[in-house]
């Protein structure tokens, strides 16, 4: 019998949530702090400029959330195809002239009153939930044919075409990563991996020989001080703030990196302003947050897999890879791990599109453990189930 009768709501993770909560909060804060030397210069002449705007996709978001929360799983495995196809739709409509907002040479937003809609971070979302309910709906396919599992590598490749076109390298790269993990997950040979991967990673290498500005930003990242006022800026200007911090910073609102040097402090570079104002205390504190979400995410989806929910667990599974890579991608970037690359710190860099996608994410994650937690006795929970049961 389960633990909880279909009357009685289930208890959330609280644990999850408060991590998510932690880092749309502290994401706030930090927002706030490196934009409002951007906002007081001219011709916005307004320091909380960029903090009203966060705000007010915070306030979205937690909308957004309640709504995904409310919405039982089956609806997004039965859906998922379509939300695809209107994400495609989406991609496409944007490249429409005169439709699609170019903002610093790239075209990547639709807009809507007082709201720019970017398409790609909503694609993230939902070929996550189309890949799911494919690797549920033709799992015998997807582990013994090679259409199996090219067949929605073919749609997503049009997604990450569409994606680079505008242009977002770094999206369609994470993109196409997370559903990479999730086809592996799904069971894909180990051999039509290694195929699917080298041609992908082939075509990504392709990407960057054919763009210069991406050459140089693939190869300034490894000697960014060599052209420190050119090529290599805005990394050495990163690792500077970095060097600032040390161990617990300069204090919150006193760092200089983002008053005069270091272009994008409140977006790309967010997390070099959380180290040069909160040092490595603060840094270790968003690691070890988005740690515990992506831990979460799979210890939720290994429970649906032992409770035989597969599209809870693929879901689970996706967006905990997502999350993970996304934020992996934008710390590299930002301590010269990886090559420089417009991509937000997931939850806490400004930026309404990706802080409603990542909060909706979230809400799905918390519905599927909620859902597992109806249906699952605590008893048999399986591995990180056991521990937060009643959490």
């Amino acid at each position: 019998m389960s633990k909880y009768s279909d009357s009685m709501a289930p208890p959330l993770d609280y644990p999850l949530l408060f991590t998510v909560l932690f880092l749309l909060g502290f994401g706030f804060i930090m927002v706030s702090s490196a934009s409002m030397p951007i906002g007081a210069r001219p011709p916005l002449n307004n320091p909380f400029h960029y903090v009203w705007r966060h705000l007010f996709a915070l306030t979205l978001a937690f909308g957004a959330a309640w709504v995904c929360y409310l919405i039982p799983l089956n609806r997004w495995a039965e859906y998922g195809t379509w939300l695809f196809l209107f994400g495609i739709s989406l991609l496409i409509l944007v490249l429409i002239p005169g439709v699609g907002t170019t903002v610093n040479g790239a075209t990547r937003w639709i807009r809507l009153g007082v709201l720019n809609v970017q398409t790609s971070e909503l694609m993230k979302l939902f070929a996550v939930i189309y890949v799911s309910s494919y690797l549920v709906r033709r799992q015998v396919d997807v582990i013994t044919t090679v259409t199996g599992f090219i067949r929605p590598m073919l749609f997503i490749g049009v997604a990450a075409a569409l994606i680079v076109i505008q242009p977002d390298f770094g999206t369609a790269a994470v993109l196409i990563a997370t559903v990479l993990g999730l086809l592996f997950l799904g069971g894909v040979p180990l051999i039509h991996f290694v195929i699917l991967f080298g041609l992908v990673l082939s075509a990504l290498v392709v990407l960057v020989l054919v763009e210069p500005y991406r050459l140089v930003r693939v190869t300034s990242f490894m000697q960014p001080f060599a052209d420190p006022f050119n090529t290599g800026y805005q990394l050495s200007q990163a690792l500077i703030a970095f060097g600032r911090g040390e161990w617990l910073g300069v204090g919150l609102g006193n760092g200089i990196q983002k008053q005069y040097f270091l272009p994008e402090a409140h977006t790309d570079f967010l997390l070099a302003v959380i180290g040069e104002e909160c040092g490595l205390l603060g840094i270790a504190a968003v690691i070890g947050g988005f740690g515990f979400i992506v831990w979460r995410a799979w210890a939720i989806g290994t429970r649906a897999k032992a409770a035989n929910e597969l599209f809870a667990s693929y879901t689970a599974h996706g967006i905990g890879l997502w999350l993970g890579l996304q934020a992996f991608v934008n710390a590299g970037v930002n301590t010269g791990l990886l090559p420089t690359k417009g991509i937000t710190l997931p939850f806490m860099s400004y930026g309404s599109n990706a802080v409603i996608v990542a909060t909706m994410a979230a809400a799905v994650l918390l519905r599927i453990d909620s859902e597992l937690r109806r249906k699952t006795p605590v008893s048999t929970a399986a591995a990180g189930g056991r521990r937060w049961a009643h959490a």
